[in-house]
């Protein structure tokens, strides 16, 4: 017999989705993949994968979605990500991902990677881009709004602590507590309003095997899964990154607080040069 991959629930929304999510990135973030990313995301779902998520800023992501999807749609929680700070902006940006991923809903929309001061002014100004998430909600266009960011975690905090958002989307590795940890700052205010929380860079961006005494994916995967996550998303370049991946998911173990611990000092001392790294 087949192994499920356990679910959760995604916080205040109470869908259950599966603790492995299929990302918009790896192979999905390129053009011209079209037979790869569409073996690759029918793959997922018939591995039992539930939630799937891309962005408009990722490249062909959308359409490969929107190709693969078609008559899948109704297995999937379907999310997508606009980085305009405008309203009209991200209102045009919704009807592109729309009509690219060949539904006429979202899922989940979120507000993408949001940086800086600057930004929050900007999406939460008159006309700013929250006014579309919020007038996409009320037409049916999305279920729920969420939010991202990856670089300040007090950003993503102040995000948290202005709006009502269902979900956000954060780093979540054992980098994290030694470095600006999203952890320690962002994720026990989403944790008081009950959201949805989203792991993302739970490999560091693949960065993992530099690490001295690497030994493999496994146990950051298992880290991630042991905080209070709904789900992590993770992007493939291929089928067998997938089906490994689904493997570690399934066969999931919560780590004692020892061996988070443990992992969290092994990584400690290149922590920053590993959330920074530029090739």
């Amino acid at each position: 017999m087949t192994v499920a991959i356990p679910k959760r629930k995604l916080g205040k929304t109470g869908v259950e989705v599966t603790i492995l999510g299929l990302g918009g990135e790896g192979v999905l973030r390129s053009y011209g993949s079209d037979r790869e990313a569409y073996d690759l995301i029918n793959r997922a779902l018939d591995l039992g994968i539930n939630y799937c998520e891309s962005a408009r800023a990722y490249d062909g992501s959308e359409s490969y979605y929107g190709k693969a999807l078609r008559e899948r749609r109704s297995e999937v929680f379907l999310t997508s990500k606009s980085h305009d700070r405008t309203k009209a902006g991200a209102l045009g940006h919704l009807k592109q991902t729309l009509r690219h991923m060949q539904t006429d809903y979202l899922d989940l929309w979120q507000v993408h990677d949001v940086r800086t001061r600057a930004d929050i002014e900007e999406i939460f100004a008159p006309v700013g881009a929250i006014e579309a998430f919020i007038e996409s909600q009320k037409k049916g266009l999305v279920r729920f709004i969420g939010v991202t960011g990856h670089h300040h975690p007090a950003i993503i905090r102040a995000c948290i602590e202005h709006f009502p958002f269902d979900t956000v989307l954060m780093p979540v590795n054992p980098a994290e507590p030694a470095h600006q940890s999203f952890i320690g700052e962002a994720l026990p205010a989403a944790l008081e309003r009950n959201m949805g929380i989203i792991g993302m860079k739970v490999y560091l961006r693949g960065l993992a095997a530099r690490i001295p005494g690497y030994h493999g994916m496994e146990p950051f995967l298992r880290f991630a899964l042991s905080q209070p996550v709904s789900t992590v998303v993770i992007g493939c370049d291929d089928l067998h990154q997938l089906e490994e991946n689904v493997r570690f998911a399934t066969a999931f173990q919560p780590m004692t607080a020892g061996e988070s611990e443990a992992l969290v000092r092994q990584v400690a001392p290149y922590a920053r040069q590993l959330m920074y790294y530029k090739p």
